[in-house]
């Protein structure tokens, strides 16, 4: 128990560079604390205590602010940044070195019994304000970005973000910066577990605009092709590429006179409407 307290509190050290020392995390985070009660509920949820088990939850949501079901399931290191609103269901699977901030919800979108809530494999991040809804695996070190809704599975690394969430799997490289040593020694630590604050990758553009962009090159090529095309053809033949409009035939002058009569029919009756 001490020992899991203590790799607990090593882990918040290594993702809030806030943190000044182990009396303060222990006195000041409700994360920390929404963590220890939560051990303490899950357990008797396990022995079947779970009136019980279900009293200390909602005492631990009254404290924190952190709502976690007592049946949940929680690995280690794990981390909860500022915390206020963050719901946990009861299915819900959680693995090693993940990290959620506040306004978070692992929920279910049905009402069936059973597996309903997700499950977030190790090293992944959750961003402010995410909802990761259905009872789907998150793979490892992948990060849902701030206020991302996620209803279907996130492959492994993949950074998932809008609503509906869509994913990014693309490399990026870091820009490198001049840090101390203490913040190198938690940047070594955070890459060590794919951790990213907030879910935010640096550099990683939107795919949807992405493929826009893509799509605007391609018609501005093939334009340009087309042109070639015409300017080579012309050459041959001048009037090959002159816009030539073919004399209307009396059916298409009769539909035309046609329609002006009914639109001037319709103008007629409006004016009447309107001057009684």
């Amino acid at each position: 128990m001490f020992k899991q307290l203590k790799e607990d509190i090593q882990a918040v050290f290594a993702r809030d560079p806030a943190a000044r020392n182990t009396l303060e995390v222990l006195l000041t985070y409700p994360g920390i604390h929404a963590l220890i009660i939560h051990r303490v509920a899950h357990q008797l949820w396990q022995k079947e205590f779970k009136g019980t088990a279900r009293g200390i939850s909602t005492f631990n949501r009254f404290l924190t602010g952190i709502e976690i079901h007592p049946g949940a399931k929680i690995g280690k290191r794990f981390f909860i940044d500022h915390g206020m609103g963050v719901v946990i269901g009861e299915t819900a699977e959680i693995g090693d070195d993940v990290t959620l901030y506040h306004g978070v919800t692992l929920g279910g979108t049905t009402w069936n019994k059973g597996k309903r809530h997700p499950t977030l494999e190790d090293g992944v991040v959750v961003g402010a304000g995410a909802k990761i809804l259905g009872p789907f695996i998150v793979g490892k070190n992948a990060k849902i970005g701030s206020n991302a809704v996620v209803t279907k599975a996130v492959p492994d690394n993949a950074t998932a973000v809008g609503n509906p969430a869509r994913y990014i799997l693309k490399d990026y490289k870091e820009q490198p910066a001049s840090l101390s040593l203490d913040d190198s020694r938690r940047m070594n630590y955070a890459k060590s577990l794919g951790f990213q604050p907030y879910a935010a990758v640096p550099n990683a553009s939107d795919p949807v605009m992405d493929g826009f962009r893509i799509l605007l090159d391609h018609m501005q090529k093939t334009d340009q092709r087309l042109q070639d095309i015409c300017t080579s053809l012309s050459q041959v033949n001048p009037e090959f590429c002159m816009q030539r409009q073919k004399p209307l035939s009396k059916d298409d002058q009769a539909i035309i006179e046609e329609i002006k009569r009914e639109c001037d029919l319709s103008t007629c009756s409006n004016e009447r409407a309107f001057k009684k």
